[in-house]
């Protein structure tokens, strides 16, 4: 297999590698629920908001993206934080794609699954059910704590007023 492409910084002297990336978020209400969403291919197993980045995309933008696709364009969620992020594997040609995983508060709007996930089911689900196995969560897969997690930072976001996305600044030169 050859080696991943690779992209050169303006100076020259710098060269970083590029990959593939996933962007999954985590929504949560006010009642401390997680909303997951069930593709009509794949009844019974749910996931998160998840999609790739698009070129040019910042990550969050790449996230808002998403959810406003597979959500509905009248759903507003207060972007918070990045939860975690890893690299998994996903299919042969892409063996190493990095996995970004936000935490975002649900604000209001009717949620119509649309998009690549048109026609899902959607609930919203407890996060205790998540931990004990009760809900088949594919997306992502085999990692529950991260519910947990998402569900602590939401709470100190909301109890504290912490803005944890700092705003952006100026590129690195």
């Amino acid at each position: 297999m050859p080696p991943p492409p690779f992209i050169r910084s303006a100076s020259g002297h710098r060269d970083f590698a590029t990959f593939p990336v996933a962007v999954l978020t985590i929504v949560l209400n006010d009642r401390e629920q997680v909303l997951l969403l069930s593709h009509p291919d794949r009844p019974g197993k749910w996931e998160v908001v998840n999609g790739g980045l698009e070129a040019g995309e910042t990550v969050w933008d790449g996230a808002m993206r998403e959810c406003a696709e597979e959500l509905g364009g009248d759903v507003r969620l207060h972007p918070i934080t990045i939860l975690h992020a890893l690299t998994v594997a996903y299919d042969a040609a892409i063996p190493h794609m990095i996995s970004l995983i936000f935490v975002a508060a649900y604000e209001s709007g009717e949620i119509r699954p649309g998009d690549d996930m048109a026609g899902s089911s959607h609930q919203w689900a407890d996060i205790a059910e998540i931990l004990a196995g009760k809900i088949d969560v594919i997306v992502p897969r085999g990692q529950p704590w991260l519910f947990a997690r998402a569900l602590d930072v939401y709470k100190l976001w909301r109890t504290d007023d912490v803005e944890l996305q700092i705003k952006l600044t100026a590129p690195h030169k």
